[in-house]
């Protein structure tokens, strides 16, 4: 971009006491380069381990970090949705508190949002995850894209820079992860214009996922169904789509 644009920077957070505080300082230190104005956000959501003591030691410390602390879980897409409610800046970085991203190739991201572009999508360059957790998600990625006619390709990279504005047109409702799906698909349907780029992906170095579990991963494949049939087959969310940019006096997709 050729102007330095303002930024919010935000994490969902569940028991990651052990990483999210070198993803706040890594990002601080980051968006210092990068731009004069931003903001950092947590969104904690019912964690049981230190999270909260290490959130409200670093608020001591970095003025430009907002904490959100939620006693009662949001679920994942609950947590995306406050961050992305809470954010003030032009553009919205979001990725997870885990650290299996970096936070500094937010660099990457930025350089490739340009005037035609909306939202830039990070790709894993290589999963850093167990074999069985590979193939639980490449054959995940094959059945999304398939089943919604994705364009990307890693839906499931969640490390995205995208212009706050794009949600004056689309609406969020997902509670759990399917909420990745629900905002690329909105997204791409409502003709926002998308970028890719190549990012590392780490091995967790502190606590476990909350989606490799066969309970989560029996419900994800319900709420998948679910929201398959809410996004390809009534396409309830084009109306509103549509709605939403006759108001704003924008051009149809």
């Amino acid at each position: 971009m050729t102007e330095r644009p303002s930024i919010t920077a935000f994490f969902p957070a569940f028991n990651d006491a052990g990483t999210i505080g070198s993803m706040v300082i890594s990002a601080i230190e980051t968006l210092e380069d990068l731009t004069d104005d931003y903001e950092v956000i947590v969104v904690e959501n019912g964690s049981t381990d230190y999270t909260v003591q290490v959130l409200e030691s670093l608020a001591t410390h970095y003025p430009r970090l907002r904490v959100f602390t939620h006693r009662q879980p949001l679920g994942y897409g609950g947590a995306l949705r406050v961050g992305f409610a809470s954010s003030t800046k032009d553009l919205i970085f979001y990725t997870d508190g885990d650290a299996q991203y970096d936070p500094r190739e937010l660099r990457l991201l930025v350089a490739a949002m340009h005037d035609e572009i909306d939202i830039v999508n990070g790709w894993k360059i290589d999963r850093s995850d167990p074999l069985h957790r590979k193939i639980i998600g490449r054959v995940y990625h094959h059945t999304v894209k398939f089943l919604f006619g994705f364009k990307l390709r890693d839906v499931d990279c969640d490390f995205r820079l995208i212009r706050r504005d794009v949600f004056d047109v689309v609406e969020l409702e997902s509670d759990s992860g399917t909420i990745c799906l629900e905002l690329v698909k909105k997204l791409q349907d409502a003709g926002y214009r998308f970028a890719e780029v190549p990012v590392h992906h780490y091995h967790r170095t502190y606590g476990q996922s909350q989606f490799f579990n066969f309970p989560r991963i029996w419900r994800t494949g319900v709420q998948l169904i679910q929201l398959w049939g809410k996004l390809v087959v009534r396409r309830q969310h084009m109306k509103q789509i549509a709605a939403r940019r006759r108001e704003l006096g924008l051009p149809q997709p």
